[in-house]
């Protein structure tokens, strides 16, 4: 049974004006999220800036989010290190409270070989209960999972999905043909109906928090049958989608969001304020597609 099928949405997490989590803004995107038919929260991901958090901001986190949503829909939580050791201990505190899953991102930095790689997931698949996905994003980590090594790492019975983030629509092709076991999500939301189309199970998107409804009814469309509508969704909405990523992630997904009234804050350092003509850009690609404010 697969973790989650449709929209699951890489959340940000909301700053307040001391950089601090915003607590009350989370609780409200949470919300949000639920009543626009968002099938899955990411949390404690790239986009909600893991990386410039401390472990205990990250659990709090990882705590209010379960709290909030209580089964609603699932929570994921993203607890991946370059530190095989910290991984695992992370993982198995982030177990216990009572998250549906796992996204482990590859080992960055290292750039491990592919024993070390498998030891990695080896040993945090072995120390926890709770279903994986694998998180392939070569882009950021240095590292792509061959699809040999995903196809050994699939033997494992907790290791059950993979958010396919290269971009690379042939190497998605072949682990679909290969290792047909494992589910993939698109981790790229210009890819959504192309990975659906190898057999994919939904997204892990960025886009979805602004306009979560229509990521939602373009994996639904596909999956119930109508292609021509998902197409539709995917290729009127890969400008506002690709204007995620005008700069870093997840710089201007935040800054999308406070232009339509989410007031979610700015991003730690080393992230910094995007520059003033890609603002005048993403502004102008978001009144194009007339997203919708903030309630």
């Amino acid at each position: 049974m697969s973790i989650f099928v449709g929209s699951g949405v890489a959340l940000v997490t909301p700053f307040d004006e001391n950089n601090q989590v915003n607590y009350k803004k989370l609780g409200e995107l949470l919300e949000y999220h639920v009543e626009n038919k968002t099938d899955a929260i990411i949390i404690s991901g790239t986009t909600g800036e893991a990386s410039t958090m401390t472990e205990s901001e990250r659990l709090n986190v990882i705590k209010f989010t379960v709290d909030k949503i209580a089964k609603r829909i699932p929570v994921i939580a993203g607890t991946g290190s370059n530190s095989t050791e910290i991984a695992v201990e992370f993982s198995k505190k982030v177990e216990v409270l009572g998250v549906d899953g796992l996204l482990v991102v590859t080992p960055y930095y290292n750039k491990g070989n592919e024993r070390g790689i498998y030891g990695h997931y080896k040993e945090i698949a072995e120390s926890v209960e709770l279903p994986i996905i694998l998180y392939n994003v070569p882009g950021r980590t240095g590292v792509n999972l061959s699809v040999s090594l995903v196809k050994e790492l699939a033997k494992f019975k907790n290791i059950v999905a993979i958010k396919e983030a290269s971009g690379n629509i042939s190497y998605a092709a072949e682990i679909a043909r290969q290792v047909p076991e494992l589910d993939i999500y698109s981790g790229n939301d210009d890819m959504t109906v192309p990975i659906l189309s190898l057999g994919g199970k939904g997204v892990i998107s960025v886009s979805a928090n602004i306009i979560p409804e229509v990521i939602h009814n373009m994996v639904m469309s596909f999956l119930n049958g109508d292609s021509k509508e998902a197409c539709r969704l995917q290729l009127g909405y890969n400008e506002l989608s690709n204007g995620m990523f005008i700069e870093t992630n997840p710089v201007p997904v935040k800054e999308a969001m406070n232009y339509l009234g989410y007031e979610v804050g700015g991003c730690r350092l080393p992230l910094g304020e995007m520059y003033p003509e890609n603002i005048e850009k993403l502004h102008s690609i978001i009144d194009r597609h007339e997203v919708k404010k903030w309630k």
